[in-house]
Parts: C-alpha cells; sequence; structure tokens
C-alpha cells in the first residue's frame, strides 16, 4: 500500500499513477464486468507486476473506493461551479446534467465503478454514501426552486432527483467513445429531455 508523504509533488504522481491504473480498469471493467475482474487482470492490462499494483491499492476494494471518492469529488466541485452560475433553474439543471455526463464518460477514469457502492464494506460505504446524498442535494435544491419560480411542475423533488441520477449514471454502461456520438452530445440530448419532463 502506498505510503504517505507531506511532499505535494509526491502526492500529485502517486494520484497521477492511480489514475493511470483506474483508466487500465476501466477498460478490463468493460470487457470482463466489474465483478468477473481481479487485481492480476488490472496488472495485466497495464503490464504491471501485480505486486505493484498493491502498493497503490491494497485490494479491489480500495481501488473501488478510490473511484468512488475521486469521482464525487469531482461531482461535488461541478455542483459548486453550477450553483454559482446566474441562470434560472432549468438552465443550471441543463448544465449540471450534461457536465455530469462528460465528467463520468470522459474526465473521470474507472467511473463504471462510481455505480458500484453496494460493493464497499464500511466505513467506506459511509463515507461515499454522506457524499453521494450531498450531491443529490445539488440537483433536489435546483428542483425545488424551480418548482418555487414556477418553472417546473409540482413533483416530488427527491424522486425526481433521484430518475435524473438514475438515468445519467446508467451513462457509463453504455457509452463507447467511437459510439458515433461524444459524450457531451449525449450529455446534452439527456438534458433536453430530463429538463424538459420537469417543465411546467
Amino acid at each position: 500500500m502506498v505510503q504517505t508523504s507531506e511532499d505535494p509533488r509526491v502526492q500529485q504522481k502517486v494520484l497521477e499513477k492511480k489514475r493511470e491504473i483506474l483508466h487500465a480498469a476501466s477498460r478490463v471493467f468493460r470487457r470482463r464486468g466489474l465483478q468477473a475482474t481481479g487485481m492480476r487482470d488490472i496488472a495485466a492490462e497495464l503490464d504491471m507486476a501485480v505486486g505493484n499494483l498493491y502498493y497503490y491499492f491494497k485490494d479491489k476494494e480500495a481501488l473501488l473506493a478510490f473511484v468512488q471518492e475521486d469521482t464525487l469529488e469531482a461531482l461535488l466541485e461541478l455542483a459548486t461551479r453550477v450553483r454559482d452560475q446566474k441562470l434560472r433553474a432549468n438552465g443550471r439543471l441543463f448544465m449540471l446534467i450534461e457536465e455530469h455526463v462528460v465528467l463520468l464518460n470522459e474526465e473521470i477514469p474507472g467511473s463504471l465503478a462510481h455505480l458500484e457502492v453496494e460493493a464497499l464494506s464500511e466505513p467506506w460505504r459511509r463515507r461515499v454514501q454522506d457524499r453521494r446524498d450531498a450531491y443529490e442535494r445539488a440537483f433536489r435544491e435546483i428542483i425545488e426552486e424551480g418548482m418555487a419560480t414556477g418553472i417546473f411542475r409540482p413533483t416530488d423533488p427527491k424522486v425526481s432527483a433521484m430518475a435524473i441520477l438514475g438515468a445519467v449514471n446508467w451513462t457509463v454502461k453504455w457509452f463507447r467513445p467511437d459510439g458515433g456520438k461524444t459524450a457531451r452530445e449525449i450529455g446534452r440530448e439527456c438534458a433536453e429531455l430530463l429538463v424538459r419532463g420537469l417543465a411546467a
């Protein structure tokens, strides 16, 4: 397992290596499925000795936890940026949906594992779930604001937020970079459909 270091340069190099590993893991996950993929499969994809892989992740659960935390950190930063935009609720929701799809499918390696929170044991699962709940609240708050201002029709904000998140998270299961559309194009189409579904 990686030893901690106070040197920011060392920490950055470790982070970059972990993300390189996640890129490889993501390719294997798509070919073999998450459950069927072992640490040896990921090491083979990298042409790396499995012992070297364990230097960065002590086991597969540690790798999955890192994916979850890395993804959620980026998504929460996205939610903060969108919250600060001087847009009406529908514009902010459109932006959040579009950028969510781009983030998961183009910018974050290994994000297929973002769906696998149930694969984590405590205390990892609780820590990850708390952050997922915080991100879901960002959607709910925009929906509540849109209803209060008459932009969105009355719905249960929690159900609407979870339905949207279910749709956009699932894109990691079927999106393919060579599939004819970019993640941004798919994100815009998802946003168009999902925001229109809430419109008053």
